[in-house]
């Protein structure tokens, strides 16, 4: 079969692999697509501290049961729940198996799902609901990371909201706010095309290098600063402006994961009592949530992925997310048999 492998840094090679084996638990799934993840890119730029080469990209893949199971039935359309717990850590123990101390996850730990077919363990597979799209089923990973980050956030309905980041996540967060019933939000990034998609969804686009986003938002709520605000960037200058652009007793919860350690202006929290929350991935439940919104997200979801591109030419995706022309959000790989 065919896939695309994670061959060394900065090289991603489309190769012919053996067809997988069965193991008990596992049911065949037919891959039909795979979203590239941020952190499929640090694997492809060899940063990733985990990804050892060769390995199979991807962890947001959709898929069709081939087979039987005991609760998938073949024809099945499902996604898997891609988290690796140890299950004996304190973490695993209290509940909390997506943050375990050794949390690993397919597609970096293990071989992944961006190939023609599969087996997966049955236990950690959810069915997509009739009627939605492979286009929106492909991103329940990702918006599972939302359907958390708002669960830690504090977000209230009628919230003023800032999106700092108009990523592939910081737009599915402005998508995700609207949905719950944020009053404003206001989405900053340097990248036009992103920021034109997410105006169209809803949100009041930012773009730093033109307008001063604290500014901005603190007209909009008579000084005071949001009510609560997302990190969706990594970015070093996000981390130090959070605070500030954040009211008294507002909420910053961090999505992003930021690479290194970044400077945040404490004082600021300290000073205004604000609740600062880091969020890491989501919880069974959250992913099987996020499942079910997409019945309630489907017009929006097709609109984020932006590119697909089938599993023959997927060497080139790293190229282009990297590529501001291509003005890529979301890429999905078409993982299907020719």
């Amino acid at each position: 079969m065919k896939a695309l492998v994670y061959a060394g840094a900065k090289k991603a090679e489309v190769r012919e692999v053996p067809e997988p084996q069965k193991k008990e638990g596992t049911i065949r799934l037919e891959i039909q697509y795979c979203g590239v993840c941020g952190s499929d890119v640090g694997i492809w730029l060899g940063t990733h501290p985990r990804a050892k080469a060769p390995l199979i990209f991807g962890h947001e893949f959709l898929g069709i049961a081939a087979e039987d199971g005991k609760h998938i039935k073949k024809g099945d359309r499902v996604v898997p729940y891609p988290l690796l717990s140890c299950g004996h850590c304190l973490a695993c123990r209290s509940g909390n198996e997506h943050v375990c101390n050794t949390l690993g996850l397919i597609g970096i730990d293990t071989d992944g799902g961006m190939c023609n077919t599969a087996y997966v363990n049955e236990s950690v597979l959810v069915k997509v609901p009739e009627g939605v799209s492979d286009r929106a089923a492909v991103l329940i990973e990702p918006l599972a990371v939302l359907v958390h980050g708002l669960h830690m956030s504090g977000f209230q309905m009628m919230d003023t909201a800032v999106v700092i980041g108009a990523g592939p996540i910081g737009i599915l967060c402005g998508i995700v706010l609207k949905w719950a019933g944020a009053s404003k939000i206001f989405i900053s990034d340097l990248a036009e095309k992103r920021l034109h998609l997410a105006e169209e969804l809803g949100m009041i686009p930012v773009n730093p290098e033109k307008e001063n986003l604290e500014k901005l938002v603190k007209e909009a709520t008579g000084g005071e600063g949001c009510d609560v605000l997302f990190e969706c960037s990594g970015a070093a200058s996000a981390a130090m402006e959070m605070s500030e652009i954040t009211r008294v007793r507002g909420k910053i919860c961090v999505v992003s994961i930021h690479k290194k350690p970044h400077e945040v202006n404490l004082q600021s929290i300290n000073f205004k009592e604000q609740t600062l929350v880091g969020t890491r991935v989501y919880t069974r439940e959250e992913f099987r949530q996020a499942a079910e919104l997409t019945k309630e997200l489907e017009p929006q979801l097709q609109r984020v992925v932006t590119h697909i591109v089938p599993l023959e030419e997927s060497d080139k995706v790293f190229d282009m997310i990297g590529d501001p022309d291509c003005g890529t959000v979301k890429v999905a790989v078409d993982c299907r048999r020719r």
